[in-house]
C-alpha cells in the first residue's frame, strides 16, 4: 500500500464541552488536524490541556459537541466497523477483573479480525511478560507493556497511545519506540502518541501538535521545521558578539568563553558558507533537539513549558 499522503485521519472544527455541575467547561476548541498514513504524530501539552480528550474523540468514544472526526473518510463516532481498525491505549488502563494477558488476548481476538496470536506470543517474550499471570498483579509499567503488546497484536491501521511511555524504564521505552517505528514502516499505519514530556518520545515523531489553552497552538512536520533550522558550534581567535552575525536570522545565541552556540533560520548550506567566510577556528554543524525546535517555535507565546520539559 503506497503512502499517497492523503490524510487517513481528518479533524475539522472539533469542539468538546463538558457539564461540570452548573458550568460549561471547554475541553477542546476549534481543532483542525490532518494525520497522514505512515506517520507518527505526537500530541504534546501539560496535564489538563486536552490531550486525552482529543484521543477520546479520535477513538470515537465521545460525541463531539461540534465538528467531526473522520478516519478513512468515515465519521468515527458510533462506527463499529471502523473501530475494528483502531486500537486505543488510554492513560487510565482497564482490564477485565482477574484477567491474564492470555484472557485479554482471547477477548480482543473476538473483536479485532486481524489479531495475531504469533505477534502476541513474540511480543510477550520480547517484553519478558508472563501472559498467564493476572494483569492486576503487574506493576504500572508492566501493565502498560501488556496493553501495548495487546494493541500491537491487533494489527490496527490506527494506533492511539495516551501517555503510554509514562512509567517505563529507559530500556523498555526504547524498545517500544523501536517496535512502533518498525510497525509503522511495515504497515504504513497512523500512530498518534500523546505525552506531557518531550524527552520521552524524542526521535519518534514525524509530526507534532501542541495543545495550549484547549487549542492547537502548533501543528507542523518535524522535517519541515528541521529543514529551516540550523545549529552550529563555533570558536574564533577574536572577540565575537551577536552583532557580528547580523546578516543571519538568529533564533538563539549562546556564548561560553570562546565557544558560541548559534541557531539560525534558513537552509544549512548557504548559512554554513557565510559562517566559513568569517574564518572561525571551529565550525561544527549540530542536530537540533525537539525541545529546541519547540522553544524556537513558541517563543513569544504564553505557553508554560515547565512541566513539558521536566
Amino acid at each position: 500500500m503506497a503512502n499517497d499522503q492523503k490524510p487517513v485521519i481528518s479533524v475539522r472544527k472539533l469542539r468538546k464541552v463538558y457539564m461540570m455541575g452548573q458550568e460549561h467547561v471547554v475541553a477542546l476548541h476549534n481543532i483542525d488536524l490532518d494525520i497522514p498514513r505512515g506517520e507518527v504524530c505526537c500530541i504534546f501539552g501539560t496535564s489538563g490541556s486536552g490531550k486525552s480528550t482529543l484521543l477520546n474523540q479520535l477513538a470515537g468514544l465521545e460525541k463531539p459537541t461540534r465538528g467531526v472526526v473522520r478516519i478513512g473518510g468515515e465519521n468515527i463516532f458510533d462506527n463499529a466497523k471502523m473501530k475494528q481498525r483502531l486500537f486505543y491505549v488510554p492513560d487510565d488502563l482497564y482490564f477485565q477483573p482477574y484477567a491474564s494477558m492470555e484472557k485479554m488476548a482471547r477477548f480482543y481476538k473476538g473483536y479485532y479480525p486481524k489479531f495475531s496470536d504469533k505477534t502476541f506470543q513474540n511480543l510477550t517474550k520480547v517484553f519478558g511478560l508472563d501472559s498467564s499471570k493476572r494483569i492486576n498483579g503487574f506493576s504500572k509499567g508492566m501493565q502498560r507493556q501488556a496493553e501495548f503488546v495487546l494493541g500491537m497484536s491487533a494489527h490496527p491501521d490506527v494506533l492511539l497511545l495516551d501517555e503510554s511511555f509514562d512509567g517505563l524504564d529507559p530500556a523498555k521505552r526504547s524498545l517500544s519506540k523501536q517496535l512502533l517505528v518498525e510497525y509503522m514502516a511495515e504497515k504504513e499505519v497512523s500512530i498518534i502518541v500523546s505525552s506531557h514530556n518531550l524527552h520521552e518520545i524524542e526521535g519518534l515523531c514525524d509530526h507534532v501538535g501542541l495543545i495550549n489553552g484547549q487549542k492547537l497552538a502548533l501543528d507542523c512536520s518535524i522535517q519541515e521545521i528541521s529543514q529551516n533550522r540550523c545549529k552550529f558550534r563555533l570558536a574564533f581567535n577574536r572577540e565575537m558578539t551577536q552583532q557580528d552575525f547580523a546578516g543571519l536570522e538568529i533564533k538563539r545565541f549562546k556564548k561560553d568563553g570562546s565557544m558560541i552556540l548559534l541557531t539560525t533560520a534558513g537552509e544549512r548550506a548557504p548559512i554554513e558558507e557565510k559562517l566559513r567566510q568569517m574564518k572561525p577556528l571551529v565550525l561544527e554543524s549540530m542536530p537540533l533537539s525537539l525541545e529546541e525546535i519547540f522553544l524556537d517555535e513558541m517563543e513569544g507565546t504564553d505557553y508554560d513549558f515547565t512541566e513539558i520539559f521536566n
